[in-house]
């Protein structure tokens, strides 16, 4: 299959799950898409694609610049691509955590989070800026032996399993959760600004990270989508942009510590949650 038909078969795939979120939603009447972010998601999407092949060889630019100093080199076997995937996925808990903790990278991790709605689009309302940062978390990986192709490669796959996490269609799997993979239920909770849910549930394709570093919280309580801060309104450019500005002038702060201030700056707020309508 030619990369031509797989972006296809990606697009179907996108398309086909959303619409299904949307009946789902539709025949139980939940309130899970707005028309105007919906439109805003797809936009940060369409964007994000464009930039694609000039993030993509930047990562493989950044990656293949480190290869020439590997010690060893791990040899090409399915066990060996298995490996990459999952220290991929690990190098990539202690990203996204950092995505959170520090408040410099938070100003484009909040992009995603932004949101008071929770649906598949969600998984596609990502920074513009981040694409080009986060290879350098993962280059180190290179000095270890492992290959720059399988590590793209384990990023992307990562990244198409996290789409279908971006849901409430899907409940809480009983014993399954927080047992070994990342669930629907688990990583509602990571996009919930409920005080006891903010910095929570950072893994990406295996849960049992936040398991080992005392970072899983089950879902219990109604989740709140969103960030502490307010609501930003639907103009992708005011959400992709607004929180670097703000940072750039000293006015900016991660989630826990507003949390923690019992409130926190509402100059983003422009407007409010709106129905399912768009209103």
């Amino acid at each position: 299959m030619t990369a031509e038909y797989a972006q296809l078969a990606l697009v179907a795939l996108f398309a086909l799950a959303v619409a299904a979120e949307l009946l789902w939603s539709r025949r139980l009447a939940r309130s899970v898409y707005n028309l105007r972010e919906t439109l805003g998601n797809l936009f940060m999407m369409f964007v994000n694609n464009l930039l694609k092949p000039l993030s993509l060889a930047w990562t493989l630019l950044v990656l293949s610049a480190i290869e020439p100093l590997q010690p060893w080199r791990l040899p090409e076997t399915g066990w060996a691509i298995l490996a990459t995937f999952v220290v991929t996925d690990f190098v990539f808990y202690w990203y996204h955590r950092a995505s959170h903790e520090v408040s410099a990278l938070w100003t484009m991790h909040y992009t995603h989070h932004s949101s008071p709605w929770m649906n598949l689009t969600t998984a596609v309302r990502l920074s513009w800026i981040a694409k080009f940062v986060s290879p350098l978390f993962f280059a180190p990986l290179v000095l270890l032996g492992f290959s720059p192709l399988v590590i793209a490669a384990s990023l992307a796959l990562g990244l198409l399993y996290q789409f279908f996490l971006h849901t409430e269609s899907i409940g809480r799997l009983g014993w399954f959760e927080g047992v070994l993979l990342n669930t629907p239920s688990a990583h509602r909770v990571h996009h919930g600004s409920n005080a006891r849910y903010i910095d929570r549930n950072y893994a990406g394709v295996f849960i049992v990270w936040d398991r080992l570093f005392g970072t899983y919280t089950p879902e219990r309580e109604a989740v709140r989508y969103g960030v502490t801060t307010g609501f930003a309104g639907h103009n992708p450019f005011v959400v992709q942009f607004r929180p670097l500005w703000d940072y750039l002038r000293g006015d900016w702060r991660r989630e826990r510590q507003v949390a923690e201030e019992g409130g926190g700056p509402k100059r983003m707020t422009t407007a409010g949650p709106l129905d399912a309508a768009g209103r």
